[in-house]
């Protein structure tokens, strides 16, 4: 079958009545996640996995793992809209790479063009979707193909090198990114050996046996842990708010954001691909290169409008960038990728070269409602973009409770353990204390996921060889990635040895 009649039958999933209610709930919830400081994708996405998990119940196991990952993915690239609400209107960004927004975005809204900056941020945002999902579309089945000669060898440092990839440009500190993601690995051996059978870090705690459930350690780092935050630093959100006039961009406005947002666009999904980038390096790249091209480089940061369409076109680029890697080779290539790839495997759906052949309704389906998502998100911030607005006004007050009870009740409902619940709020509050310290939590998200693959990929390999360790560099592919996994680790390392600032990574 060609992509084309793969991609078709997508569509016909995705276009399926309850999974077109499920793309239009993730993307209205993702731009209210983005618009909501301090939220964030990685929190709304972990947020909701227990919540899909309920609303799926009727459905088969394929269809459920279909409609689940479909609102989630729309949670995640309808954050990256919704995030440049408030770095237009309140000076404040609602995630990490809509920080460069701010810089023309609030500034223009001084000016009374806010309803210009966010009309345009929203196109950018439609058009580098489109951009990123055609790259997708033309990348994801040559990408698989290649991916099926890989055996466990392969697998082993391709996983090496995606733990290497999040962890080599994460936060201010790489020693402290490296020390999570160990930890994170720590994690993953707890729970019974699938070898063995031999009981690990159980300490005769029967809850334990079967491993820590992702879904818990998720929500507790980051829902809870935002939640500890905004109490204990009195959080709020009454800053003043910039008025919104007139809507619609004029005719000089687009001709002035298109070059932009085409290169935004292309620059963005570029960047997302590449494993641990994310979509904050591609923002801060992309308002850098336009400001390098631009005739009159003294305007940014005093409101032009290419300084909002650039960063907002390459954020949503490299979100629909990220799924390459994710769907192809089973990297995630930040952290909310990372709970997408959770998500997946807790449907027993594996990311990965075989994911197009095993689960093409999961893959195909993903793929083609993030096109009609990208649609739904177009109607629903230019008409909105004033009701969207309102909803930063929402009070912390009302926010948080709900926050808690969605988080308590989605982890006891899968699990229905009340040890769980316990363990949420103690990674809840480990969630707070680590973020306090600047350790980044996307590295232990990532150990604890991949943590599992990389020891059986490692077992299986060293099993065909009669235990000999040169089969990890024997084979070309193999070694290939190594040796890309110790530059991933060793250039970052290099350049801050040398007093050079090392960009921080997004969702961190």
């Amino acid at each position: 079958m060609s992509t084309l009649s793969f991609l078709l039958d997508g569509f016909q999933t995705a276009l399926q009545p309850h999974n077109l209610l499920f793309a239009f709930i993730g993307v209205l919830i993702g731009t209210a996640v983005g618009v909501l400081p301090g939220i964030g994708p990685m929190s709304g996405v972990a947020l909701l996995i227990p919540v899909t998990a309920s609303m799926t119940s009727g459905l088969s196991p394929e269809q459920a793992a279909a409609s689940s990952i479909i609102l989630l993915a729309g949670v995640y690239y309808g954050a990256m809209y919704g995030g440049s609400t408030t770095s237009i209107l309140l000076n404040t960004p609602g995630e990490s790479s809509s920080v460069v927004t701010t810089l023309d975005g609030y500034q223009m809204a001084r000016q009374g063009r806010a309803g210009a900056a966010l009309a345009i941020s929203a196109i950018g945002s439609f058009v580098a979707g489109i951009v990123s999902l055609i790259g997708l579309v033309l990348l994801a089945q040559p990408l698989s193909n290649v991916a099926l000669k890989f055996g466990p060898a392969e697998y082993f440092s391709l996983m090496l090198l995606g733990l290497a990839a999040v962890s080599g440009l994460a936060g201010k500190s790489m020693t402290k990114a490296w020390i999570m993601t160990v930890f994170g690995l720590l994690l993953s051996t707890i729970g019974l050996d699938n070898v063995s059978g031999v009981a690990r870090f159980t300490y005769d705690i029967s809850y334990l046996y079967g491993g820590l459930e992702f879904l818990t350690v998720a929500v507790g780092l980051f829902a809870l842990g935002e939640v500890f935050k905004s109490i204990l630093h009195h959080e709020t959100n009454d800053g003043d708010i910039a008025k919104i006039g007139r809507v619609l961009p004029t005719k000089a406005d687009l001709k002035e954001s298109a070059g932009p947002i085409a290169r935004g666009s292309l620059l963005g999904f570029f960047i997302g691909v590449l494993p641990g980038a994310g979509a904050t390096l591609a923002s801060f790249f992309s308002y850098i290169l336009e400001k390098k091209v631009s005739k009159h480089p003294e305007k940014f940061g005093q409101g032009t409008i290419a300084g909002v369409a650039a960063p907002e076109s390459a954020n949503n680029g490299a979100s629909g960038g990220a799924m390459i890697p994710l769907l192809t080779l089973g990297i995630p290539g930040s952290g909310t990728t990372a709970i997408l790839m959770g998500a997946l495997i807790m449907y027993n759906v594996q990311p990965g070269p075989l994911l197009f052949d095993e689960h093409p309704a999961v893959a195909w389906g993903l793929i083609a409602s993030m096109f009609i998502g990208n649609v739904m998100l177009l109607i629903l911030n230019m008409p909105l973009v004033k009701v969207f607005a309102k909803i930063i006004q929402t009070p912390t007050k009302y926010l948080l409770p709900l926050i808690i009870a969605i988080s308590v009740f989605g982890v006891y409902a899968v699990q229905v353990t009340t040890f769980d619940v316990f363990l949420l709020l103690a990674f809840g509050l480990l969630g707070y204390w680590l973020a306090e310290h600047d350790y980044p939590l996307a590295p232990l998200v990532l150990g604890l996921v991949l943590g599992p693959m990389i020891e059986n990929n490692m077992r299986r390999a060293l099993t065909a060889s009669n235990g000999d360790y040169l089969v990890f560099f024997e084979k070309p592919i193999s070694l290939v990635l190594l040796v890309i996994a110790f530059l991933w680790i060793a250039v970052p390392f290099v350049m801050k040895l040398r007093g050079k600032s090392v960009v921080i990574n997004e969702d961190m």
